[in-house]
């Protein structure tokens, strides 16, 4: 309550119309993740956003799956449910994609949508993996350790 200068109280009320926007940097709720495994294949299904949220429950899957299906060869993560990723999203998509390299288990990424894309693209993160359209086509082959990939010596 507020005195005014004649000596009257009044009662000042703040209020904020304005609607608020998503806060991505405050703790989420982990994303959904389901998976299917089809002879060498597995397919990790993540809804949600991927942040650090996303980090135990993708890991743990992967893990559990990589001690239980011993002829595992590709690992396909479905991401086409992802409506934001943040940094700590990158690095457990990193982070699943280095669980697989001892065993020489290919991270393939499924028709990702801009949210995840984009921040792969800028990073150069991109690189690091096959990612292929929902139909299955190749968009993008990794190039090598995660760098850039290799030039032509004819182009030198």
């Amino acid at each position: 309550m507020n005195t005014s200068p004649t000596g009257h109280d009044r009662t000042v009320e703040e209020t904020n119309a304005a609607p608020r926007p998503p806060d991505h940097d405050a703790p989420s709720a982990e994303p959904s993740v389901s998976h299917t495994v089809e002879g060498d294949t597995v397919r990790v299904v993540v809804g949600g956003e991927l942040t650090e949220s996303a980090r135990r429950p993708l890991v743990r899957t992967l893990t559990d799956l990589l001690l239980a299906e011993h002829a595992l060869q590709r690992v396909e993560l479905d991401l086409r449910d992802v409506g934001f990723m943040n940094s700590a999203g990158l690095a457990v998509l990193v982070q699943l994609q280095k669980l697989g390299v001892p065993r020489g288990i290919e991270t393939v990424l499924v028709d990702p949508p801009l949210s995840v894309s984009r921040p792969l693209q800028l990073t150069g993160l991109w690189h690091r993996f096959t990612v292929v359209a929902g139909d299955g086509r190749v968009v993008a082959e990794p190039s090598g350790g995660g760098g850039p990939a290799p030039r032509d010596p004819r182009h030198t």
